[in-house]
């Protein structure tokens, strides 16, 4: 319970913190900066997808997408399980990542114009809140912080299931997927829990710096709150085609 994201353990630091004396030590400018290099690889693909959906439609890119799905999925369990190839894992991740994000913001932007301008605005809107909360320290990332929003975590990963298994035995019951207001409230409380999950990644990446990490874990860091951003962006998403539907 140390971490927000499974990327982002104890365990990854303490392993891989010594190898930092015979090489140039993670800084926090050096993740940042890596950051913003992994959103520029999802950007591309993502853009190219997006144009040939609105080109050729939905079947134009759906091969894109499950290869976007499945590779983006091999490479986040590559770079997790051996972070010293975060600096070529990383970039490739985010890359395949963008084909599936490029595909799903073409679909969800056709059905409701202009809905992915405003979950990247609002994206980026609660995470620079948030690391204003942090920097300022509003609210202090405690043990017993990240033990909440793990519980958290846990208990929509167990929402999710239940509401799966009950979609088996009684089709068409939406749920926590319908727009209704179990829906929104639930989309609500997951935005709530990923948008904390950026404050214990701001101070886990802080204090891997600290500890003098391998120059190598920028890449890994970055990758991690990339994991998170990605996932706010897509509950953004959702809460807004709940609220735009009919």
């Amino acid at each position: 319970m140390r971490s927000s994201n499974p990327a982002l353990s104890e365990r990854v630091f303490s392993e891989n913190r010594g190898i930092a004396a015979t090489s140039d030590r993670m800084t926090i400018d050096g993740t940042i900066n890596k950051t913003f290099l992994l959103f520029l690889f999802a950007l591309v693909p993502a853009g190219f997808v997006w144009e040939q959906f609105y080109t050729g439609g939905i079947e134009s890119i759906t091969t894109y997408m499950i290869i976007g799905v499945i590779g983006s999925f091999i490479m986040a369990l590559l770079t997790i399980f051996m972070p010293h190839l975060a600096g070529y894992t990383a970039p490739i991740y985010a890359a395949l990542e963008g084909l599936s994000l490029g595909g799903i913001s073409a679909y969800m932007n056709s059905l409701y114009g202009g809905i992915v301008i405003q979950a990247v605005g609002l994206t980026f809107g609660i995470m620079f809140a948030m690391l204003v909360l942090y920097k300022t320290g509003t609210i202090k990332v405690t043990d017993k912080l990240r033990s909440i929003v793990m519980m958290g975590a846990f208990a929509i990963i167990l929402m999710y299931l239940v509401t799966w298994i009950a979609g088996i035995f009684l089709p068409g019951v939406a749920y926590i997927h319908g727009n209704g207001a179990i829906g929104i409230g639930f989309s609500l409380l997951v935005i709530g829990i990923a948008s904390f999950f950026l404050l214990l990644d701001f101070d886990f990446i802080e204090r891997g710096a600290q500890s003098g990490a391998p120059k190598y874990m920028e890449w890994y860091g970055a990758f991690s709150l990339m994991v998170t951003l990605v996932w706010l962006y897509l509950e953004l998403l959702n809460l807004l085609r709940k609220l735009n539907s009919d």
